[in-house]
């Protein structure tokens, strides 16, 4: 269990990257990184609260094109003082138009019915973001290190694409690859009621239906998948970011950052 959660009536898998130890006996910083499941239900309060008390000001959102169409804008959209950045971990998919593609919407990431969603899946996909999207990646870590506030990064579920990012960002931060793992994992304690929520929802339900909770539940294996991959190809997320048209002072911009 962890204090980090953030308790809303709207979501269910929020929690701030605060807290969490890095190599270099520091901590990184509260109130600079969170991850969320998506944000279509917040109430009013629930805006109040992290616009005043969390401080938020910048909304990540790594959904595609289709789940935003399907689900509409979210209440934080009108809030005037939140920039918003929508950075797709998923590519378009030729010329069809939204319609279409809503049409077959599955849960994210899309595949064949029957596929089974175990660790290594997962690990795949993961490691498929980094290849397909580094743009997106790279943009919205870029988001991160240059909020004035709070940044929320999110998808549907808080979990994968969610992750993914956010495994990337806690090491440039530094943070020990067990630390990370054990982060990522802490989604098991709440993937029930996170289904809970998307099988109501447009985008998800009819997939959903079709998976168990296991399918769907975070696995240490997928997430070290990322890690080894980017340490065993570039030193880590910094170097990683640098082989994708970073500086070292943009890196260490975001390093800082998360941890002062």
């Amino acid at each position: 269990m962890t204090d980090r959660w953030i308790e809303l009536d709207g979501l269910v898998n929020m929690r701030d990257l605060g807290g969490l130890p890095t190599r270099d006996g520091g901590r990184t910083a509260s109130g600079r990184l969170i991850r969320s499941d998506n944000l279509q239900d917040l109430t009013d309060a629930d805006v109040a609260h992290l616009v005043h008390a969390v401080g938020v000001s910048d909304i990540i959102d790594l959904r595609t094109e289709v789940e935003v169409h399907l689900e509409g804008p979210g209440p934080l959209r009108r809030v005037e003082s939140l920039t918003h950045h929508h950075h797709s971990l998923i590519a378009a998919r030729g010329e069809e138009d939204l319609d279409a593609l809503a049409a077959k919407a599955l849960a994210v990431p899309w595949s064949p019915e029957g596929t089974r969603r175990d660790a290594s899946f997962w690990a795949e996909h993961y490691l498929g973001y980094l290849a397909a999207r580094p743009d997106s990646v790279a943009a919205a870590l870029r988001v991160i290190g240059d909020a004035p506030g709070a940044a929320v990064v999110h998808c549907a579920a808080g979990k994968d694409r969610t992750g993914t990012v956010v495994a990337m960002a806690l090491d440039v931060a530094g943070v020990p690859h067990e630390e990370i793992v054990a982060d990522y994992v802490l989604t098991a304690e709440r993937i029930e009621a996170i289904i809970g929520r998307l099988m109501s929802r447009p985008a998800y339900g009819h997939a959903l239906s079709q998976q168990s909770i296991d399918e769907q539940s975070p696995k240490p294996e997928s997430i070290e998948a990322i890690l080894r991959a980017v340490d065993a190809g570039w030193g880590g997320a910094a170097g990683w970011l640098r082989d994708h048209g970073w500086t070292a002072s943009d890196v260490e911009g975001l390093r800082h950052h998360l941890t002062r």
